[in-house]
């Protein structure tokens, strides 16, 4: 079987993690790249062994080789990207988070489904294999009946131009907290009663620490932090009646321990090895646009709009307008 062509729009940090993910994957590969600037594209795919690329992104969504592109520009630009992308007819995996709002949104989503081209987010937690382990362990009854859930997501990157300026949609939400949101809808759902916040604005006016509860209608209730101001344990907390399961990393869980309710420790569920944890989103593309869909059952586009009415709401709280 052909290599699955992946095509990378943008040539930053998270495009290298994309590139050295693919270049270890056996049923996919980094064919392109594309910059704004020739010469950071030619080291990039230089850098990578990358057969083509581009001083221009129209260049790359014009290259009828290119199963599917991978855009990894800043959440200011992923609106016009994707457009372009889907408006050449291009399958597109576009990073987290989505679009800067709900708006932005539903305007791509829309070109995706009339015209049948597959168009994903991502968010590499919704597709790892951990997500499963850890509905599986909630699910054998194992901590009882859980009704509590924390999540915690937190690095020092308020410098980062990305964080602080608010064009680029910056501030912790975006950034941190949508990993967060989405650690809470796959283990607890969408069923919310209400959501209640607080934030820490920046001199530029950016989220850089904020608190999100959602109160569920069954009683349930998950706590969220994030912030860019400092490190934190990264952690994730199931509790149930009986026990509770904990994650060193919902960002990339390294596994998980299970205590019984008074603290004594049970076991502990490990996760299979992975190249970065990238190649998961990879694959799950793949296989939609082999089947004909236009999205993946991983981060269907409704769990994608759900995710920015969500963040929309939150900022709306926090009177932060991008």
């Amino acid at each position: 079987m052909d290599k699955f062509r992946v095509g990378i729009l943008g040539a930053g940090h998270i495009a290298e993690k994309m590139a050295y993910t693919l270049n270890r994957m056996d049923d996919a590969m980094a064919y392109a790249v594309a910059s704004r600037d020739r010469s950071k594209a030619e080291a990039f795919a230089s850098a990578y062994g990358i057969p083509v690329s581009y001083g221009s992104y129209e260049a790359l969504a014009e290259n009828p080789d290119v199963d599917m592109i991978y855009v990894a520009t800043p959440h200011s630009l992923h609106y016009e990207h994707v457009r372009l992308c889907l408006e050449h007819g291009k399958a597109v995996l576009c990073e987290k988070s989505f679009m800067m709002d709900s708006a932005q949104t539903e305007k791509v989503l829309e070109i995706s489904e009339k015209n049948g081209i597959f168009l994903a987010e991502a968010i590499w937690t919704r597709y790892m294999p951990s997500r499963w382990i850890l509905k599986d362990i909630v699910d054998s009854g194992i901590i009882g009946k859980p009704s509590m859930l924390t999540a915690n997501l937190a690095y020092p990157v308020s410098h980062k131009e990305r964080i602080s300026n608010p064009a680029l949609g910056g501030g912790a939400l975006l950034d941190l907290g949508v990993y967060c949101i989405n650690f809470a809808l796959m283990n607890f759902g969408d069923d919310i009663d209400t959501i209640s916040s607080c934030c820490i604005k920046g001199d530029t006016g950016v989220d850089l620490q904020e608190s999100i509860t959602f109160c569920y209608n069954d009683r349930r209730m998950a706590q969220m932090t994030a912030s860019v101001l400092c490190s934190n344990e990264r952690g994730g907390v199931i509790s149930g009646d009986a026990g509770y399961v904990v994650t060193d990393n919902i960002n990339n869980p390294a596994g998980f321990d299970i205590y019984k309710g008074k603290g004594e420790f049970v076991k502990s569920v490990s996760v299979p090895d992975q190249i970065t944890g990238f190649e998961y989103q990879i694959r799950a593309c793949k296989n939609a646009i082999s089947n004909g869909r236009y999205e993946v059952s991983e981060m269907p586009h409704s769990e994608i709009l759900k995710v920015m009415h969500i963040m929309d709401s939150l900022r709306k709280e926090w009177g932060i307008c991008f």
